[in-house]
């Protein structure tokens, strides 16, 4: 039987929920196959996706902008859908350096990354899923749109395993050589497997667990799942499939076919750079790929192979890539794309193609790659809108693009469950706005609440701190040259009342939550541009939404049309929520959230011990080798820790840590020689 779509939730929709679940699933079945779900901070937004997904029991991608928001989405999902299959789908990459030339400084980039073996294991479980079954939802990042293998490759790589079902043991060791596994009798991990008698272990590449195969003579006499690690039995299977370790898969009459095609493109492409007098760029060029090649005739892979899949897949010049939607497109099943802060993850969507073929244009340009590289690519905006069937795009504030193509098909969500309404927008002079501020700052102060001041440069919002400061307040600044861990601490300690105020330029942070700010100070309200548009100003007022006493104030001389715009619609929003309280005889109350529960913070005390130990003992300049080495060790176990909880922010910045101490124990060992 069919799983189904089954929502697990202790909430029941009230508010504005109910007819926000009951519009979005009847315009999707009257055909009105694009709209927006206009939600405010704290309406539900999360449970109002999960129960149309329930209603419309179709498979689901939901594209955030962000690794840290889709982290905190798919952790949702699984709460509310533990029966189905709710899967993540992000870059794997823990650190990624993309192939580059500067032409400047003739400076050769070469691609530099580490794989985080978790995510991939999540990545391959997300399209094993796919194939299987179809109450699906995935998780992804904007990442979803660049090149995988083909969907049909890696289901046609798939190896079946029936319970007896004649199959030679050397032929099922030739098919999973075939899809990418490893033999290997000693380490016994993921994307591997052993032979021990008449029996062969399986550890597929997007499972925890793995699979023993027990033969007699060539028949298939059991296939039991076990746990890796203890051997103890769990279950067993009368058939298993196993899928291809990697997406990016081919046999060997492709890999041949592609040599041929990659050889007539050289010899194409090496003709016109010595009409053109390149010769360095012909011979590096012919000196590459010439390499490339023979790795792939004699491994079935070369570094870069991924600049090749033009040529492995077959398809002709300017064929648009594969992608994780691929694996949606199977059977031609109807299914449902979320777009989740779509005023942020559709423009970068927008922008990653024309990103990605400047970089590699110049790679072609100057004999490091052949053209067909630039056919390794994104999906265009275009392409991805070609794609769409069912499309939801979720934001408090959604942009002309997500207006004109819903053709104004747009939901509300802006009653919040607990009450709380926008808070209210007051507009002062620009005059005298520091002394003002100041005198706000002081009585938001002895309430015991917190204070958000947005300033339109980083210089200004060091120089206003400082000057808080000097008069007695407690107060820190935030902005994009501040690192990620202090960026945290900073947060946490707001939120703690260790500082009472927090300046800053772009203070967004969409998903941020700290419901002890109950007032946020805007100064230079009237400067048009991009942070004081209407998206802009109507998101910096929703940092003050989670707070019973949350108040705005403008400091301006004139308002703007961006200004009138955002106070339209703000007032709108406060004027129903107003009324829905007064009618349903509701008293608003402040979000109470414990700093802990906040995933931003969840490893902070032992990422926080990590850094001072770092930052100590690079002041020690007679550390020894043998401290170094350990130090070393254990920064590098904390990033692998941070990548596999999905902290990848924190693991970035611990991989950056690691480095220093690798480049400061080099050279104390080219001193000591």
């Amino acid at each position: 039987m069919e799983n189904k779509f089954k929502l697990i939730s202790k909430f029941k929709p009230s508010g504005d929920q109910p007819q926000a679940i009951d519009r979005l699933y009847r315009n999707y079945l009257s055909n009105k196959n694009s709209q927006v779900l206009l939600g405010v901070t704290g309406s539900g937004k999360t449970f109002v996706m999960a129960s149309v997904i329930e209603k419309l029991q179709q498979p689901t991608l939901i594209i955030s902008p962000n690794k840290i928001l889709a982290a905190q989405t798919y952790a949702e999902f699984k709460a509310f859908f533990p029966n189905n299959a709710v899967e993540y789908f992000i870059s794997y990459y823990d650190y990624y350096q993309p192939e580059a030339y500067i032409p400047s400084s003739d400076t050769y980039i070469e691609k530099d990354a580490s794989i985080n073996d978790h995510i991939d294991r999540l990545r391959l479980k997300a399209t094993t899923s796919l194939l299987e079954r179809k109450d699906v939802i995935v998780v992804a990042s904007v990442s979803c749109i660049y090149n995988l293998g083909s969907p049909q490759d890696y289901q046609n790589m798939c190896v079946e395993i029936t319970v007896g079902k004649e199959k030679a043991m050397g032929m099922l060791l030739t098919e999973l050589i075939t899809s990418h596994y490893d033999r290997n009798e000693v380490e016994f991990v993921r994307g591997r497997f052993r032979v021990k008698g008449d029996t062969i272990e399986i550890f597929p590449a997007y499972l925890e667990t793995a699979l023993r195969i027990e033969f007699y003579c060539d028949t298939i006499e059991s296939i039991k799942e076990f746990n890796p690690i203890t051997g103890e039995v769990i279950n067993k299977k009368d058939k298993a499939y196993i899928y291809p370790a990697k997406l990016f898969v081919t046999d060997k009459y492709r890999i041949n076919k592609a040599l041929e095609t990659i050889r007539i493109e050289l010899n194409e492409r090496l003709e016109i750079l010595r009409s053109q007098n390149k010769l360095l760029e012909a011979q590096r060029l012919e000196q590459r790929t010439k390499y490339d090649m023979e790795m792939l005739k004699e491994t079935g892979s070369c570094n870069g192979v991924e600049n090749y899949s033009r040529h492995l897949s077959g398809n002709p010049t300017g064929t648009r890539p594969t992608t994780l939607i691929d694996y949606f497109l199977q059977e031609n099943n109807d299914f449902l794309i979320i777009a989740d802060e779509s005023h942020i993850s559709l423009p970068q969507i927008r922008g990653m193609y024309e990103g990605d073929r400047s970089r590699k244009q110049t790679l072609v340009n100057f004999g490091f790659r052949l053209s067909s590289a630039l056919d390794n690519r994104p999906l265009t905006f275009q392409e991805f809108e070609k794609l769409l069937k069912k499309f939801m795009m979720v934001s408090a504030t959604p942009g002309v693009y997500e207006l004109e193509r819903s053709k104004k098909h747009i939901v509300d969500l802006i009653i919040r469950p607990t009450g709380l309404v926008d808070p209210e927008v007051i507009i002062r002079p620009i005059d005298g706005q520091i002394q003002d501020l100041m005198r706000e700052v002081q009585k938001n102060i002895e309430r015991k609440q917190r204070t958000l001041i947005t300033t339109l440069t980083k210089k200004m919002s060091e120089d206003l701190a400082a000057y808080l400061k000097e008069r007695g307040f407690k107060v820190e600044y935030l902005h994009s040259g501040v690192d990620t861990l202090t960026r945290i601490e900073i947060l946490k300690n707001l939120r703690l009342g260790k500082f009472d105020v927090l300046v800053g330029i772009n203070l967004l942070r969409e998903g941020l939550d700290l419901p002890e700010v109950s007032l946020v100070a805007v100064l230079d309200a009237d400067k048009e541009g991009f942070l004081r548009s209407e998206p802009t100003l109507i998101q910096i007022c929703g940092r003050a939404a989670r707070n019973v006493d949350g108040r705005v104030i403008f400091y301006a001389d004139t308002v703007t049309s961006s200004m009138q715009r955002a106070l339209k619609e703000m007032n709108r929003r406060r004027s129903r929520q107003l009324e829905y309280n007064k009618k349903n005889n509701i008293t608003p109350k402040s979000i109470i959230k414990a700093v802990h529960e906040l995933d931003e913070f969840r490893n902070l005390s032992r990422e926080e011990s990590v850094t001072h130990m770092v930052a100590e003992k690079q002041l020690d300049y007679k550390i020894g080798a043998k401290n170094i080495d350990g130090i070393i060790k254990e920064v590098e176990l904390q990033m692998k820790e941070a990548a596999d909880n999905l902290d990848f922010e924190s693991a970035v910045v611990l991989r950056d840590k690691m480095l220093e101490l690798k480049s400061m124990k080099s050279f104390k060992s080219s001193k000591r020689n």
